[in-house]
């Protein structure tokens, strides 16, 4: 209905036939003629000032509006209430020269801004059109555009045609003021600056830290695992990390442990060098001693009786060697092969047959008493069938060699929770308490007259070593007396006899 109106002084009026034009659908065919006519609207300067002064006042930008024809019909830089007072800044009278730091920042900012940009140029109220986006938004097309001001500052422009019923009546041109847009960059340059210096600090304070907490650690056990691997001989000290509950203190202790598990093998085996080096020399210092004597004797009798004492020997250093050389290999053997599982129960009936198939009237007899077990494999263990077996068969061999000739040597199997259980009996005089823990020493014997020389004293040491290595234990100890054992009235007895105990762990079956 606005484009139907007319014109005439301060009353608007209709026209009837201009209306029903624009009711049949022919109001897009209104052109700058028709609109130049006595059909004219007109921009209210004074109506439009105040709303352009509540426009700009948030942001301080500087908005102008323009007519049909270009000319400048409102500035805000140029209109003011009442009783307010414009303030432009100006540069101080006697500017000092800036000091370095200045200069180099100013030079700094001078290279950022520097834009291939147009050149903004303030141009008269006259001539409006002169400005690209004017001249385009008067042909109804919104343009933003870019420029920079004689200082190297970013000026941004927005001109929106003023439209009323599809006609365009006017222009409003929206500036940013020189520098702002800078100063928008600046702020946020500087707060990206301060971020990357407050993460760059943040940065050097968590290096130095971890310096201290996990670098400085970790150089430390590394060197003085490098000194361990150069100087063994040296017994050089882990650093002791333990009270840190983390890594560093996990592997600090796991690194102290592998020492000092280190340290203890290499004194086990000189100590087993300097030992076999004394078992060995026994039975050749007595061979020696042997052959030099032969030459001198004369019957026929005291050198048989020498030739018998070489021929003992020479067995005790061929047992020797044999169990030296097995229990060298004994560790790698272990580490080496895989568990499998084993059923003791079988392996104790089948080793106590073995016995008994063999049984001689001057041997005592094994019993072997298996104590009932509910569960599908109750005495199955994971663990290597040779081994166990001779840990078994050195057991009852020693059981045997100290029970009497019509004695009993009996074996026990039970199993407690997750436990199995074995002991071997004998009725022999039994183990003095003193040396309950000596007998699993290395070379260790003390044996009947009749067994002398027929032993190395390896076995229940290369015994022990087995069992430790199946995570199990084993240990002696003396039964007491029962009525077997008090049978002979002459004989005075303090104990049953000898009980060795096996306790390994049983398989998840």
């Amino acid at each position: 209905m606005a484009a139907s109106a007319g014109i005439d002084t301060d009353q608007v009026q209709l026209d009837p036939e201009r209306l029903l034009e624009l009711e049949s659908g022919q109001a897009s065919n209104l052109d700058d003629e028709a609109l130049s006519g006595p059909l004219e609207f007109t921009i209210d300067p004074e109506q439009a000032a105040p709303i352009l002064r509540r426009l700009v006042k948030p942001t301080g930008s500087r908005a102008r509006i323009y007519n049909r024809d270009g000319a400048l019909i409102l500035d805000s830089d140029m209109f003011y209430s009442r009783g307010q007072v414009l303030r432009y800044d100006l540069p101080p009278p006697s500017a000092e020269e800036p000091d370095a730091l200045t200069s180099f920042w100013r030079a700094v900012k001078t290279r950022l801004r520097q834009y291939d940009l147009p050149l903004y140029e303030e141009i008269g109220g006259d001539n409006g059109k002169a400005y690209p986006e004017v001249a385009a938004a008067l042909g109804g097309t919104p343009v933003p555009i870019v420029r920079v001001n004689d200082k190297g500052e970013l000026v941004v422009s927005v001109a929106v045609p003023v439209q009323r019923m599809r006609a365009v009546l006017g222009v409003l041109l929206l500036s940013t003021r020189g520098g702002d847009i800078d100063n928008i960059v600046a702020a946020e340059r500087w707060g990206i600056v301060r971020v990357s210096l407050f993460a760059a600090a943040v940065t050097v304070i968590l290096s130095i830290i971890l310096a201290n907490t996990i670098a400085g650690p970790v150089q430390r056990l590394a060197a003085a695992a490098e000194r361990v691997r150069h100087s063994v001989k040296a017994r050089t000290q882990i650093p002791d990390f333990t009270s840190r509950r983390d890594e560093i203190g996990h592997l600090s202790g796991t690194l102290r442990d592998m020492t000092n598990a280190l340290y203890k093998r290499i004194d086990a085996i000189e100590n087993f060098a300097a030992d076999v080096a004394h078992e060995l020399k026994n039975p050749l210092t007595s061979l020696r001693s042997a052959v030099e004597t032969l030459p001198l004797v004369k019957t026929e009798e005291e050198q048989a009786r020498l030739h018998e004492i070489i021929q003992q020997d020479i067995g005790r250093l061929d047992r020797l060697i044999s169990d030296i050389s097995d229990a060298s290999r004994l560790d790698a053997e272990l580490a080496r092969e895989d568990l499998i599982d084993v059923d003791m129960a079988e392996l104790l009936r089948t080793t106590v047959s073995l016995f008994n198939d063999i049984h001689r009237d001057d041997v005592p007899e094994v019993v072997l008493n298996i104590a009932f077990s509910p569960g599908k494999a109750p005495y199955v263990v994971e663990g290597h069938d040779s081994r166990l077996s001779q840990v078994i068969v050195n057991l009852l061999e020693n059981a045997i060699s100290f029970s009497p000739p019509k004695g009993q040597v009996r074996v026990f199997a039970k199993r407690q929770g997750k436990t199995i259980e074995i002991a071997i009996e004998d009725e022999g005089p039994g183990i003095p308490e003193e040396n309950l823990e000596r007998v699993f020493e290395r070379f260790y014997t003390d044996r009947p007259e009749q067994y002398f020389g027929q032993n190395s004293g390896l076995g229940l040491n290369i015994s022990r070593q087995i069992i430790q290595a199946h995570n199990g234990k084993i240990w002696a100890e003396n039964r007491p007396l029962n009525w077997r054992d008090q049978a002979d009235p002459n004989t005075e007895r303090t104990s049953g006899g000898a009980r060795f105990v096996i306790q390994l762990p049983a398989a998840n079956v």
